[in-house]
């Protein structure tokens, strides 16, 4: 192993693996030999899967998962299944032996069911950590390439740049202006400086390495590469990750508003049914027999399977947007996306294409397009600076790897033979002040045949201020006029201006002015018309870009947005107070020359405003403004950083995709209320049905296992099915944003919730009628409340009128739920084909409900009554009642608002595909 081949390095066993120490007090060339690795190459792939075999991969130790036994025990610890086990001892108790047996099935069933839920939706939350989980940039065999972090051995070759996490422990091997921020380890927020050829006599804190870089801290600036010597538990991160215990993942703000009503409606129920049980006490009823009643309406009343179907509702949907190329990283996100009303964002690789193409280069004062550029000198100079005051590496492909504006400078100066490594030979970098948007602007140093030359490329206005000389004599007054007119008319153009200068060394001072170079990234595909989508449905699209105004201007102005032509600059906003700030954010929707502080000010501000507010990003400079915002969407070409501080993730980077997981947070939110209001109307239905028949005095209309049975049926696949229905994207899209604090029962969804409850109450009791009404009208009998209740002492009458209740209860739910995926309009306008779940669950609902009466052993278990055909037909017809109340509703043309028009996928395009 690789004890024998390296004999020399220092183990300590750690929780079965080993941990390398001392690498601080290693030149690092010792650490190559000692590693088996180099500075160079790396590691071949063949040794590095060899090793993963003994190292295991560079991941913090999971949480052992729960047992089967432990998961199906956590789904019976519930007020609700205790009081059903008390019904059930209870019953046992008094030798109801079948009783006892249905209530003891309901609890197993709705276990079952929990567990299945639960299964699913950890399943699909696995995927998404997958998707989430970090990449780094390793050298294997001489070749950069891209690998999951989880994928590290001892001895990788690492490269670090600005914005990267660093994925495991390593000795630093090259560092070029680095500078790592260690606070997740040391609590220090001030970034370290970090220098590769520092070595240490003793042992160093973490603090104190600067020939060191450890997991999960952040490269703030410049770049490097390490060599890898502690992966997963090995790492120092990981020390303290086995010192801590395990924290449950929060609930979203839905799940713990839904938890809130569920404790209201369980406390309600609780007293409504004592009160029931007193009231039949009074009535000398039964008293054991409506003891269980009333626990059983108890659990009834209240919609226990409610928290299950909102998690894997919410579980899919973020699964389901997956394939839309949005991870979400935070869950509570997916509930506020239906409420944004601003989008802030960046204009670079977002509304534009991030493709980066010189177009545009003045040089001594003439105006080049790119294959007009001559031979001279000058041009020469200008094209050397292009190509080494970049940070671009060639890739394993061959292409190069960066920033898409230096990637574009590069191509520039290839265009012409000017070949990055050719130069480098030529001219060694020896230094570099890597760029930042603070100084925006970078050098880099170089020895030379004449000495040392350093070339500066960067914001226009930070490098002429910083020059004394061009083309060879004196800066004038007049030269910088003229270059800032040049300036000014290529940013009209909507292009990117970068200034090129050069100098002798890094203090950016007394430098010669080159040239300009102008660029654009043109607008993506779609962009225009999804600021458009966006302002239908209440949204307001904000770009706030580090660009100079005039850019930013052009850009908003191609893709339409409105006030494109009102830029607020960076300067100007800090002349401003909080007051005029506040005022201005209102209006202003062009943002330009924009510091990462003042990107945070504006989103306090829009969000002081009363706004919601999404921001997206992919830099350094972006975290803050990233946490700071309701929502952070990181482009997933990012940094790590950005992905790190983000609640979502554009795999894409695409600026439309955004509208995509708009609409399914519209959409998830809308379901979710399909699913509480459809169970709150149906429990109402339930607990109706039995406080009426208790106050007219009448036999119960529905036995303990009746009431346990329809529970189970409702609260399980036709909710699910309402959670997961498709929704008319457009439709939803040109609502407005819904406030974040508003009750699920607004806009007539208590109404809603009231009026169906008592049509499914009044239709339970109307069946449980019928049987005497017409045994009293086939017997010539005058139909007296007497009369009715004299037949109801007749067991034989009693089964089959609480049997045509039981019936009537359960199917006219399901009738129900077909109705409530648009509560607005007509069924045949709604397109039931489009929820085959909604299908799949009628008819699962109906087969158990006429099982129930048919098959003999579930007819003893249930005392259910025989149902001819006819009597089958009349029972369907009440049934239906709730849905052709539903239809009547439709035809009036009566809107329930948000509460009614769920907005079914009719006539618009869906928010998201078929499960």
């Amino acid at each position: 192993g690789i004890t024998k081949r390296f004999p020399r390095i220092h183990y300590k066993n750690v929780c079965g693996g080993f941990l390398i120490l001392g690498f601080e007090q290693r030149e690092i060339e010792e650490t190559e030999r000692r590693l088996g690795s180099s500075r160079q190459r790396g590691l071949s792939e063949q040794e590095a899967r060899h090793r993963q075999g003994q190292f295991g991969k560079n991941v913090l130790r999971r949480e052992q998962k729960e047992s089967f036994a432990q998961r199906f025990f956590a789904q019976l610890n519930d007020p609700l299944i205790y009081l059903l086990l008390v019904a059930a001892a209870i019953s046992s108790f008094l030798g109801e032996w079948m009783d006892t047996g249905v209530i003891l099935a309901v609890v197993l069933l709705n276990a079952i069911t929990g567990l299945v839920q639960e299964g699913k939706a950890q399943k699909a939350l696995a995927t998404l950590k997958k998707l989430s989980a970090p990449v780094s940039h390793v050298c294997r065999d001489g070749k950069v390439r891209e690998i999951p972090a989880e994928e590290l051995v001892p001895g990788d070759l690492v490269c670090l740049e600005a914005g990267n996490q660093i994925p495991a422990d390593v000795r630093l091997a090259e560092t070029v202006g680095l500078q790592v921020e260690e606070s997740a380890l040391t609590g220090e927020s001030i970034p370290v400086e970090k220098d590769a050829r520092a070595v240490y006599r003793e042992p160093q804190g973490i603090g104190d390495c600067k020939n060191m870089a450890y997991a999960t801290t952040i490269v703030t600036r410049g770049s490097g590469s390490g060599i890898v010597v502690a992966t997963g538990m090995e790492t120092e991160i990981g020390k303290i990750a086995g010192m801590l215990k395990h924290r449950p993942e929060g609930m979203t703000p839905l799940q713990r508003r839904l938890e809130e009503l569920g404790k209201k409606l369980s406390i309600l129920a609780v007293l409504l049914c004592v009160s029931l049980f007193a009231l039949a006490v009074l009535q000398k009823r039964n008293v054991a027999e409506m003891l269980l009643t009333a626990i059983s309406l108890a659990v009834a009343a209240v919609p226990e399977g409610l928290p299950a179907v909102v998690t894997i509702v919410l579980a899919l949907s973020v699964s389901r947007m997956v394939r839309e190329h949005v991870i979400v990283r935070r869950m509570p996100a997916v509930e506020t996306l239906g409420a944004v009303t601003a989008i802030c964002t960046d204009k670079t690789g977002t509304l534009t294409e991030n493709r980066m193409q010189a177009v545009e280069c003045v040089i001594r004062g003439k105006w080049y397009a790119p294959e007009q550029l001559g031979t001279d000198r000058m041009t020469g100079r200008f094209l050397t600076a292009l190509a080494l005051c970049n940070d671009c590496i060639r890739g394993e492909q061959g292409a190069w790897i960066g920033d898409p504006t230096e990637t574009a400078l590069l191509a520039l100066a290839e265009q012409y033979g000017y070949e990055k490594e050719a130069l480098l030979k030529r001219y060694p970098q020896t230094g570099v002040c890597p760029f930042d948007s603070d100084r925006k602007r970078m050098t880099t140093l170089h020895s030379g045949e004449n000495g040392a030359v350093s070339w500066t490329k960067g914001s226009p206005d930070e490098i002429v201020k910083r020059c004394t000389r061009w083309n060879g004599r004196e800066l004038t007054g007049t030269d910088r006029k003229r270059i800032r007119q040049d300036v000014e008319r290529l940013s009209r153009q909507a292009l990117r201006v970068l200034a090129v200068a050069e100098g002798r060394n890094l203090q950016e001072k007394g430098m010669e002015f080159l040239g300009l170079v102008g660029m654009i990234d043109p607008p993506r595909v779609g962009v225009k018309e999804a600021i458009v989508s966006f302002e239908q449905a209440g949204i307001r699209t904000i770009m706030i870009t580090g660009d100079h105004g005039l850019t930013a201007c052009g850009i908003a102005e191609k893709l339409g947005m409105p006030g494109a032509e009102n830029c607020l600059t960076g300067d100007q906003l800090a002349q401003m107070s909080e007051q005029d700030l506040q005022q201005s954010v209102e209006e202003t929707q062009v943002y330009a020359r924009i510091s990462p502080e003042q990107k945070l000010k504006i989103v306090k501000a829009l969000q002081n405003a009363g706004e919601v507010v999404a921001m997206t990003g992919d830099g350094i400079n972006d975290a803050p403004s990233l946490q700071g915002a309701d929502i952070g969407i990181a482009m997933g070409g990012g940094t790590d950083v950005a992905r790190q501080a983000a609640d979502m993730v554009l795999t894409d980077d695409r600026f439309v995709t955004i509208g995509a997981a708009i609409r399914e947070g519209r959409g998830i939110y809308t379901n979710i209320r399909k699913s509480v209001l459809f169970l709150l109307s149906s429990n109402l239905g339930e607990i109706l049905v039995m406080f009426v028949a208790i106050l007219l005095r009448l036999p119960s209309p529905l036995l303990a296992c009746h009431i346990l049975w329809v529970n189970l049926l409702t609260d399980t696949l036709p909710a699910l099915a309402l959670g997961v229905d498709r929704n008319n994207g457009e439709y939803l899209m040109r609502q407005s944003p819904r406030k974040p604090t508003e009750s699920l029962f607004a806009h007539g969804g208590a109404f809603l919730t009231m009026g169906y409850g008592f049509v499914i109450g009044g239709v339970s009791l109307a069946a449980f009628f019928l049987v005497p009404f017409l045994q009293a009208e086939m017997g010539k009998q005058t139909v007296t409340l007497a009369a009715i209740l004299g037949l109801l002492k007749k067991p034989e009458i009693l089964m089959r009128c609480q049997t045509y209740a039981f019936s009537v209860l359960g199917i006219s739910q399901l009738f129900h739920a077909i109705g409530m995926r648009d509560a607005s309009h007509s069924i045949f306008r709604a397109k039931l084909g489009r929820n085959p779940l909604m299908i799949a669950a009628f008819g699962i609902g109906l087969s158990l409900q006429i099982a129930v009466t048919e098959v003999p052993l579930l007819k003893t278990a249930f005392r259910t009554a025989d149902l001819s055909l006819e009597e089958w037909g009349i029972v369907l017809g009440l049934a239906m009642i709730p849905l052709l109340v539903h239809e009547i509703i439709a035809l009036a043309g009566f809107s329930w608002k948000d509460a009614g028009h769920f907005g079914d996928d009719t006539d618009g395009a869906s928010s998201h595909k078929p499960l």
